[in-house]
């Protein structure tokens, strides 16, 4: 079993990369895919850059090129919802787009408006995060093509669809690994509030990308073993 492994900046997929045993690194597309071993298993870690269009076709390159059968995607995100904080988790069980006319969408394979997340892959991730000491919730991530920082657009899309997170990769990653029929999950830590000061609301403690980074890399290593 090979299992393809992403973040959207490089911050996000460096310790692992640093991780792995018996490493080939291959730049193509514009990406470079660190192939190697974690945890006794094959892996392919990359980092798609950010944004829809980087992330699906880095998904289509991990899973064709070189033979993703699972994705796991880790990053940060805004959080939309009062029952986690900053630093927190949002593990994706439901993944749509906030920014799409989603019933022209679905017209094409795999006909889905929203894409779901592998409940196994779900299952290791909720245990990694407890072992890891995380908080994480089960729920929803709204996906689009811009960087909310504003209370205005924040309220938008709490209206249209209510998500517990919002960021720029996990629906392009999770509608193209449905239509390859490829099981993944997206991952996401709480780094802002969307909203103009991100570190005012819900908790005292302020996030830290290199803290976020290090506790990942365990939960996601913690996930690879356990698969």
């Amino acid at each position: 079993m090979i299992i393809g492994i992403m973040g959207a900046m490089p911050d996000e997929v460096d310790q692992l990369c640093a991780k792995l045993e018996n490493v080939t690194v291959e730049p193509y597309g514009g990406v470079e895919y660190h192939r190697g071993t974690l945890a006794g298993k094959q892996v392919v870690v990359c980092c798609a850059g950010m944004g829809k269009a980087n992330a699906a076709a880095t998904t289509q390159v991990l899973i064709t090129r070189y033979g993703a059968e699972k994705i796991i995607f880790s990053g940060i995100a805004g959080n939309m919802t009062s029952k986690i904080g900053i630093g927190d988790v949002v593990i994706g069980k439901t993944v749509l787009y906030h920014d799409a006319q989603l019933d022209m969408i679905c017209q094409n394979p795999p006909y889905l408006k929203e894409y779901a997340g592998d409940p196994a892959l779900i299952a290791a991730a909720e245990k990694a995060c407890a072992e890891a000491g995380v908080k994480a919730l089960t729920g929803k991530i709204a996906t689009g093509d811009l960087f909310v920082g504003d209370s205005e657009t924040k309220a938008a899309i709490e209206a249209k669809c209510a998500p517990d997170c919002v960021e720029m990769e996990g629906a392009a990653v999770s509608q193209i690994a449905a239509k390859n029929d490829v099981p993944c999950v997206i991952l996401r830590a709480m780094s802002d509030n969307a909203d103009e000061d991100g570190h005012e609301v819900l908790v005292v403690k302020k996030f830290s990308i290199a803290e976020y980074v290090a506790t990942a890399t365990k939960i996601v290593a913690a996930m690879v073993k356990a698969l």
